[in-house]
């Protein structure tokens, strides 16, 4: 995928509500107008790479970008999973993300547990690659750093 990495940023809405109540595993979601521009390359799937809520720290993240077949949902989207632990929600803050790999196309699953564990399997998955150098880097990239300055900065 030549889009990669793909930086992009937007405000986090209300989902569906499933990520943190029946899967245990919270997701940040983007506005339609976000996920209306993703390039065409970037296929649906499991991505990984770097997330920053409002002039936060920048933490490892895993996203699923499409239709979510197990739910059988009619819109698309891009929920994030923020590998970190906040001590509360964050809606209405602006969630700045760079795309940095893919990991696997979005499938459908017999059960909620084989959804979890795959969701789990793409999170270790994402923690490795995100390790590597070439991805170590991005997270200072200074997309990052845009929104960090110009929030201390009062913009």
């Amino acid at each position: 995928m030549k889009s990669l990495p793909y930086f992009c940023r937007g405000e986090v809405v209300r989902g569906f509500g499933r990520g943190s109540k029946e899967l245990g595993i919270p997701t940040a979601n983007f506005p339609d107008a976000v996920v209306e521009h993703l390039p065409g390359d970037i296929t649906t799937g499991i991505y990984y790479g770097w997330a920053c809520v409002g002039h936060g720290d920048v933490h490892k993240m895993v996203m699923s970008i499409g239709w979510n077949p197990y739910y059988k949902n009619e819109k698309k989207s891009m929920e994030t999973h923020i590998i970190h632990t906040f001590k509360e929600d964050f809606y209405g803050e602006i969630l700045s993300i760079a795309i940095v790999g893919y990991i696997r196309p979005e499938k459908s699953f017999d059960s909620l547990d084989s959804l979890i564990t795959a969701i789990y399997s793409d999170i270790s998955e994402a923690k490795e690659k995100l390790d590597l150098p070439e991805y170590q880097s991005m997270k200072d990239d200074n997309f990052f750093k845009s929104i960090q300055n110009n929030v201390m900065n009062g913009h």
